[in-house]
């Protein structure tokens, strides 16, 4: 699966052969991401990036989400995807990260607008949830570019390694969407 963003900007199904250069992003921005995704200290070798990326292979042979690897200018720089899929309820959460020296681009940001249109228009869902860290300012602020709603906060949802952490709750509708 692949869903272009524009020129230089793609989402793509992650692919063991991509394990190595995702391993190595994850890495070389270890410090910064560990401030808000609970998985770095165990990500620890191109084993385990191999292991996550048959996981999100499993999901989508089984239609339950998917990651993708966020690619620009031809380099693997993140990952965004779906948690889960609630067929049944027809919604799903949005989850990304993006290496430390891409920040400022917009890549998350047109990432995200690319994958909630997915979301709508081609999978039929209803809702799109983000929930970012209370503290987290540069991942709240995507959902806000969006026009995302923010529905409130969840006390201590999430452990972070040594504490709990409050979470924002993002939400938007595909009538909201399709109305912007």
């Amino acid at each position: 699966m692949l869903l272009e963003i524009d020129d230089d900007k793609m989402l793509k199904l992650l692919e063991q052969d991509d394990s190595e250069k995702l391993f190595a992003l994850t890495d070389d921005s270890r410090g910064y991401l560990r401030e808000w995704l609970p998985w770095v200290d165990g990500t620890l070798s191109v084993e385990y990036t191999k292991s996550f990326i048959q996981f999100c292979q499993n999901q989508h042979a089984s239609n339950n989400g998917f990651n993708t690897g966020i690619w620009f200018k031809g380099e693997i720089v993140g990952c965004i995807g779906y948690h889960s899929i609630d067929w049944a309820n027809k919604k799903t959460s949005i989850g990304y990260w993006l290496g430390e020296k891409f920040q400022g681009n917009g890549i998350i940001t047109k990432s995200c607008k690319r994958l909630v249109d997915y979301s709508f228009n081609e999978l039929g869902l209803n809702r799109v949830e983000i929930r970012c860290g209370l503290n987290n300012l540069k991942s709240r602020a995507i959902p806000e570019k969006l026009g995302f709603t923010n529905e409130g906060r969840i006390r201590e949802a999430e452990w972070l390694y040594d504490h709990y952490i409050d979470h924002i709750v993002y939400g938007m509708l595909r009538n909201d969407w399709n109305s912007l």
